[in-house]
């Protein structure tokens, strides 16, 4: 108990330290201000981080031991106090021992880029990354569904959640994988039949129901893919990604439009520009990797393709 009271009255006396070079230099309310916005965001990234980790459950335990050991020293349980006292002086060894694949990862990330994510600066270029990468994996997963005439139904999340179309169907939570998008429109397994939604660069959901389209101007020979498609691009600001069973054809819907017989180059600039230019405002060509450069066929390709525009 006498090594709890000394820390915590150490802690006290410098508060008070604190407050009082405040009264006598109001400059320092600057610094103190400083000083208490910087710990609480720095508590409140680790605290939001650790909450998806087993670092979460060990912190309300050691919560629950302190308020404990307070209690203790204010009702004098002289026993437990001196048991919790000693846990508490030793409990730093413990902690290091216990947290060490999370201390040690946020040691490596002091030197990596990984840190500035942390307070959270760079995201927008880590979106701009992540999303480039995961419209190469669907571009690719969509023309090998395209040369095999498997259907299949995308869904990219934009700024509107799709929290209950998710919800319709079954939790994935995976990263954006061609593999996985191909193997989840395989025919005759059990999610093949629905739209997967990509929300926050994520396989979200599979097996999803999405609102139909009763648009009575839309082809006939369009199926329910397409027609749930346009139907999720009417009601949201989501873009959807079609591949026909029959035809092979790729299309996109968006804006309640119907962009069809697409073409790879085509479906990648589509995706960059609706998904990347227009969220963060500007592209950067200096940036932009060979890749996603355009060439004349895919102006040709993008040029055939909005002329097939149905509505």
């Amino acid at each position: 108990m006498d090594v709890f009271s000394l820390n915590f009255n150490g802690f006290w006396t410098s508060i008070q330290g604190y407050i009082n070079d405040i009264s006598s230099n109001p400059f320092r309310l600057i610094i103190f201000i400083l000083d208490i916005l910087i710990v609480g965001y720095v508590v409140y990234k680790f605290i939001k981080s650790a909450r998806n980790s087993r670092v979460w459950q060990l912190l309300k335990g050691i919560v629950l031991i302190v308020i404990i050991t307070i209690l203790s020293g204010i009702f004098e349980f002289r026993i437990l106090n001196w048991l919790l006292t000693i846990f508490m002086t030793y409990g730093v060894i413990a902690l290091i021992v216990i947290f060490q694949p999370e201390l040690r990862r946020m040691l490596e990330q002091l030197g990596t880029n990984k840190f500035t994510k942390f307070f959270g600066i760079g995201l927008e270029k880590d979106f701009e990354t992540k999303t480039k990468e995961d419209i190469y994996k669907v571009v690719i997963a969509a023309k090998e569904l395209s040369n095999s005439k498997v259907g299949g139904l995308i869904v990219f999340e934009r700024d509107i959640q799709l929290n209950d179309i998710m919800d319709s169907g079954v939790k994935i939570d995976a990263d954006v994988s061609p593999q996985l998008l191909v193997n989840l429109f395989v025919p005759k397994t059990p999610l093949h039949d629905g739209a997967i939604i990509i929300s926050k660069n994520k396989i979200a959901s599979a097996a999803c129901i999405l609102p139909l389209s009763d648009d009575r101007q839309i082809s006939k020979g369009l199926g329910t893919r397409h027609r749930a498609a346009i139907g999720i691009s009417r009601e949201t600001d989501a873009i959807a990604v079609v591949i026909s069973e029959e035809t092979g054809k790729i299309s996109i819907a968006k804006d309640g439009n119907l962009i069809v017989d697409l073409k790879e180059e085509a479906l990648k600039n589509i995706l960059i520009k609706n998904l990347i230019t227009k969220k963060i405002g500007n592209e950067s060509k200096r940036h932009t990797p060979k890749l996603f450069k355009k060439n004349k066929s895919a102006k040709k390709s993008k040029e055939e393709a909005d002329k097939n525009v149905e509505k």
